[in-house]
C-alpha cells in the first residue's frame, strides 16, 4: 500500500524511485540504469503489456524528472536508447494495427466534431456518478495522476517542431496549462491539491509501481509523439482530443466530485478546466487549421493521433470498469 504524505507546500516535481521490474525488458532497462549486470536476452514482450509499457514509461521519464539514484547521464545512454527504440517500434506496430488508417481532411473534420459531442452514459465517470464509491474515485484520480502531475509537459516537446501560427497558438494553450504565469494556478499543482484532499499521495510518480499498462500506454503515447519530430502531427491530434472533449468531461467530473460530497476546493482542478478548455477548444481548431495549411501532409498524422488516443482511452475505461464490476482494484495493488 502506498502511504499518504501531506506536505505544505505541495511538491510535485521530485524524482520518484524506480519501480519493481515486471519482466525481461524492464529488468534489462533497470540493470542498465543501475549499472548492474544485464538480464539475459529473451523474447520481445507484448507491446501493450505490463513489461513493455513500464519499460517504455521509464525510458521516457528520463526526459522528465528522472529517478532517484539514476545518473542524469542515463538520459542519453546509447544502450538505453537502443532498448527504447525497440520498445517504440513494437508500440507503433501495435497501435497502427489497431487504428483505422484511412484519413483525409473530411475524416479530420468528422473526428474533431465527434470530440465535442456530449459524453455518453458510459465510462468510469458515468459509473461513478450513478454508483458513488470513494475507493473507485481515489483509484481513478491515482490513474490520472500519471499525466496530470506533469500536465502539458509531453505536449511542450512539440513546440520547437512547429512554426508560425500553429506554434503561437499551441504555445498559448501550454501557457494556460502552466497557470498563465501564476505558479499557484498551474494545472499540475491544482491536481496535486485534489489528490491531497482525497488523501492520496500527491508526490510526482508516487503510484508508478501500482499503475497498470493501460494507463501507462496512454501517457506513453504522448511522450512517444512528443519526442519524435515525425510524429508532431499526431501529438497535435492527441492534444486536440484533450482540449475539445475536456469541457464536457470536466463538467461530469465536477458532478462526480459533488456526488462524493467533495467541497469547492477539491473541485478546483476540474472547474478550471471547464472554463479554460472552452477557450482551448477554439484555439486548437485554429492551430490545426494553420498547421494543415502549412503542412497538408500532416493531416493523416493528426487523425492518427486522435484515433490512437481514443483507442487507448477506451482500453483504460474497459480496464477500470471490468475491475470495479468484478470487485477488484483497477490498480496492481489497492491503495
Amino acid at each position: 500500500m502506498v502511504s499518504v504524505v501531506r506536505e505544505a507546500p505541495l511538491r510535485v516535481d521530485r524524482s520518484p524511485q524506480l519501480p519493481a521490474a515486471r519482466g525481461r525488458a524492464s529488468a534489462e532497462l533497470f540493470a542498465l540504469l543501475r549499472d548492474e549486470p544485464a538480464a539475459a536476452p529473451g523474447a520481445p514482450p507484448d507491446a501493450l503489456g505490463e513489461d513493455a509499457q513500464l519499460a517504455l514509461y521509464v525510458c521516457y521519464e528520463l526526459h522528465y524528472r528522472g529517478f532517484a539514484g539514476v545518473a542524469p547521464e542515463k538520459e542519453w545512454e546509447p544502450a538505453v536508447l537502443t532498448l527504447r527504440r525497440e520498445l517504440e517500434a513494437g508500440f507503433e506496430t501495435a497501435l497502427r494495427a489497431l487504428v483505422d488508417p484511412h484519413s483525409d481532411t473530411l475524416a479530420l473534420r468528422d473526428e474533431l466534431e465527434a470530440l465535442t459531442a456530449p459524453p455518453g452514459n458510459t465510462g468510469p465517470s458515468a459509473h461513478l456518478l450513478h454508483h458513488p464509491n470513494r475507493a473507485w474515485l481515489r483509484e481513478l484520480v491515482a490513474h490520472r495522476s500519471m499525466y496530470h502531475l506533469k500536465e502539458a509537459d509531453p505536449q511542450a516537446f512539440v513546440l520547437p517542431r512547429l512554426s508560425g501560427a500553429a506554434k503561437a497558438l499551441v504555445a498559448g494553450v501550454e501557457f494556460d496549462e502552466y497557470g498563465g504565469g501564476n505558479p499557484n494556478r498551474s494545472h499540475s499543482l491544482l491536481f496535486a491539491e485534489l489528490m491531497a484532499d482525497l488523501e492520496l499521495d500527491p508526490r510526482y510518480g508516487a503510484y508508478l509501481d501500482v499503475m497498470p499498462a493501460p494507463m501507462l500506454a496512454l501517457v506513453n503515447l504522448m511522450s512517444w509523439c512528443g519526442l519524435h519530430r515525425r510524429l508532431r502531427g499526431a501529438l497535435i491530434g492527441q492534444l486536440a482530443l484533450v482540449e475539445l472533449s475536456s469541457p464536457l468531461s470536466s463538467q461530469r467530473m465536477l458532478r462526480v466530485l459533488q456526488a462524493h460530497d467533495c467541497g469547492p476546493a477539491t473541485q478546483r482542478f476540474y472547474a478550471e478546466h471547464v472554463v479554460a478548455d472552452a477557450v482551448h477548444e477554439r484555439v486548437m481548431r485554429e492551430a490545426i487549421a494553420a498547421l494543415i495549411t502549412d503542412e497538408p501532409d500532416l493531416t493523416a498524422d493528426i487523425v492518427f493521433g486522435i484515433r490512437a488516443a481514443l483507442l487507448l482511452e477506451e482500453r483504460l475505461d474497459e480496464h477500470l470498469l471490468e475491475h470495479w464490476q468484478s470487485g477488484r482494484s483497477s490498480l496492481r495493488q489497492a491503495i
